[in-house]
């Protein structure tokens, strides 16, 4: 296979557009089990009735580990908002009832949510074994009715089409708590725009009756299972002080 049209570049993987099939290709250092990983959990997803993009295949192209999956054409409603910001509320909006519906769906063979948040703290270096404890602690004390959770949630992972919205990009899905993704997203939004992290956060409230305290309680968690991922754009400042803050609960 020879792949010439790359659409995208991520941290793990390059996007190619192939025979209008999308073919991400990942990097060659990371496990070989990767894509087979990004693929069950989208498969799954896709196995609820959610719009998702159907997977075809896990193959190998040019040595590296790679992962073919059904093309969706359309903007995502981040490009949207970015080309009118007077709809931000609408698209946001929008957003939110699709995420709702994401976290009414019960899914039991899903990756669980807290084992995935305590393999990430445990892996963090940069935190000590005190705020380690703490929120391993204060993980281990939420309870709460499983529920699936895409992990990555935001405008530019839905696809508006000619008949609908797309959901993309499931490798971060787990079975946990809606509020715990709630907190995510508001996270990954605040890191670009408070104003647009403030927006979301009061719209998911007023459509699900959820308080923003209940949210903010999973603030040190998701915030130390983030500094796991390096990502190179983010304030690893800020994600250290959200989950020191963790010591403060004790």
């Amino acid at each position: 296979m020879t792949l010439l049209n790359k659409i995208a570049t991520g941290n793990t993987a390059s996007i190619y557009l192939h025979e209008n099939k999308v073919v991400k290709v990942f990097r060659d250092d990371l496990p070989a089990s990767a894509p087979m990983y990004e693929a069950s959990k989208q498969q799954q997803a896709y196995g609820t009735g959610l719009r998702v993009p159907e997977v075809f295949e896990v193959t190998i192209i040019d040595g590296k580990p790679a992962l073919v999956m059904e093309y969706v054409s359309g903007k995502t409603l981040g490009q949207l908002v970015m080309e009118d910001r007077e709809q931000a509320g609408y698209y946001m909006g929008l957003s939110v009832d699709i995420q709702r519906e994401i976290h009414e769906k019960k899914i039991d063979s899903m990756e669980p949510m807290k084992e995935k948040l305590e393999r990430q703290i445990e892996s963090v270096g940069c935190l000590n074994q005190e705020v380690k404890a703490a929120l391993l602690g204060k993980l281990a004390s939420m309870t709460f009715e499983s529920r699936l959770c895409h992990g990555d949630f935001h405008l530019y992972n839905l696809i508006q089409t000619d008949d609908g919205i797309t959901i993309i990009d499931w490798v971060d899905a787990s079975s946990g708590d809606i509020r715990a993704d709630v907190y995510r997203s508001y996270l990954l939004y605040s890191q670009v725009s408070t104003e647009l992290a403030e927006l979301y956060v009061e719209i998911y409230c007023e459509k699900s009756g959820l308080g923003k305290e209940e949210i903010f309680s999973w603030a040190p968690i998701v915030a130390a299972a983030r500094l796991a991922e390096n990502v190179a754009t983010e304030d690893e400042g800020r994600l250290l002080a959200i989950a020191q803050s963790a010591l403060l609960d004790d």
